[in-house]
């Protein structure tokens, strides 16, 4: 669309000759006015609250998905280091890092219980 000096708008075609029909100009002005409403309907669509909402709750469900994924990964993550100090490539145990470890689990404990017992009394 151009403007002519007095501020209405001016389709090229009206500077040109236009060859086309009258049924074609209808024909053409019924597609542009469908392509408006569907243009109109989507806006409506975008701009309706419940769309915003869903929007929202997707982006935020989104979010959290991927939250969730990288924390899934670094737990994975730990649980194998932790594992690799207890058990060997083929899956046999590391007694040399295990027995120790239970022992002091032991002492604790057995230190936590004794203390229990001497509060009671």
């Amino acid at each position: 669309m151009e403007h002519d000096h007095g501020g209405s708008a001016v389709s090229d075609t009206s500077r040109t000759s236009d060859t086309r029909t009258p049924a074609q100009i209808e024909a053409d002005i019924k597609r542009r006015r469908e392509t408006l409403a569907e243009t109109l309907d989507e806006i409506g669509v975008r701009v309706h609250p419940k769309t915003i909402v869903g929007d929202a709750k997707a982006k935020v469900a989104s979010q959290i998905d991927h939250t969730l994924g990288r924390a899934y990964v670094g737990v994975n993550r730990v649980v194998g280091d932790v594992k690799g100090q207890f058990v060997t490539e083929d899956g046999a145990p590391r007694l040399e890092r295990i027995v120790p470890l239970a022992l002091v689990t032991v002492g604790v404990v057995g230190l936590m219980v004794t203390g229990s017992r001497r509060r009671k009394r």
